[in-house]
């Protein structure tokens, strides 16, 4: 199968449909940057990027050899493709420049620093990924956010309240 690729961008608009979030990132890390990634695709994992059939909560990035490679995708495969079908935990290669990817390898040699998918979204016809460069949380800092949140929400409807 041949691999189709998918270009670079920086700015998420209006007009994007996202096809998946990965809604356990930002409990689990600390976000300090994010960054707009194409990624190269072959044809049966746009069909079933259409369809939805992706999970990306265990994904994650690692630089190699002067490229970014997306590991732990799982795009599940495309039903009315052929036999000859994609594996649905490839390593697929994420889309840069060589000097983001020299900025990315320098931050992720900082202690604790990995690059995690936020969401996978269509942007016109191209497939981009929200990369985000995060620092993983430790269980009592996880509690912290939730009290926050929860205290957030309380004084957001005791101000309901009030009016």
């Amino acid at each position: 199968m041949r691999e189709k690729s998918y270009s670079v961008g920086m700015n998420q608009s209006k007009g994007n449909k996202i096809v998946v979030r990965n809604r356990k990132a930002r409990y689990d890390y600390e976000i300090t940057d994010t960054l707009e990634v194409g990624i190269s695709l072959l044809g049966s994992e746009v069909k079933s990027l259409r369809d939805g059939k992706v999970n990306i909560s265990d994904a994650y990035a690692e630089i190699s050899n002067g490229e970014v490679l997306l590991k732990n995708l799982h795009i599940s495969p495309y039903k009315m493709s052929s036999d000859n079908n994609h594996d649905p935990l490839r390593v697929r290669r994420l889309l840069l420049h060589k000097r983001e990817i020299r900025k990315l390898k320098a931050k992720t040699e900082q202690k604790g620093m990995t690059l995690i998918p936020l969401s996978i979204y269509i942007k016109g016809k191209l497939f981009k990924i929200e990369l985000s460069l995060a620092i993983g949380r430790k269980k009592y800092d996880k509690r912290e956010v939730i009290a926050k949140a929860d205290a957030a929400k309380k004084i957001k409807s005791a101000l309901k309240k009030d009016y």
